[in-house]
């Protein structure tokens, strides 16, 4: 039986970080699905699509690694998400201790929700733990370099987006 993982997010943008961590995470389970999120409580830069296209293109580039790799977006709650994914484990990262707050309080609502899926707890790699999507959005928007954040594909289409405004 194939060991299926989640790594839920907004994505907008994904980032170096995020991808860190979805490299660690094919260390952890056989299958690793991003789960890109429509419902996230944030007014995210690009839409539901893009992001889940700027997703997989960054993906695309991890080479044979990428063939255990599916993105798909979703609605509504990850735990019913995970169920029909027939995943067995979510993966978070966390990148300070302010995050783990948050991310502790999910993991045990999700746990309440569907115990039979676990919570596993990546952190960040020194060299991304920093890096935010909000903050790469930021600096893009002031028109700053972004180019070790983000991959050249998602530092193309920020500056793009940016340049409209």
């Amino acid at each position: 039986m194939k060991r299926i993982g989640i790594y839920p997010g907004t994505f907008d943008p994904i980032t170096v970080g995020h991808m860190d961590i979805i490299k660690r995470g094919l260390n952890v389970v056989d299958k690793l699905i991003v789960g890109v999120a429509l419902d996230t409580g944030k007014a995210p830069v690009f839409d539901l699509e893009m992001r889940a296209k700027l997703v997989e293109q960054d993906i695309a580039r991890l080479g044979k690694d990428a063939a255990r790799i599916e993105v798909k977006s979703f609605s509504g709650l990850l735990m019913n998400f995970a169920e029909e994914s027939k995943a067995c484990l979510v993966i978070r990262g966390l990148r300070a201790v302010s995050d783990f707050e948050y991310e502790f309080q999910m993991a045990c609502m999700n746990s309440r929700l569907n115990r039979s899926i676990e919570t596993v707890f990546l952190t960040a790699s020194e060299d991304t733990h920093f890096i935010s999507s909000r903050f790469v959005k930021q600096i893009a928007r002031l028109g700053g370099d972004i180019s070790s954040f983000v991959s050249p594909n998602v530092a193309k289409h920020l500056k793009k987006h940016f340049a409209k405004k």
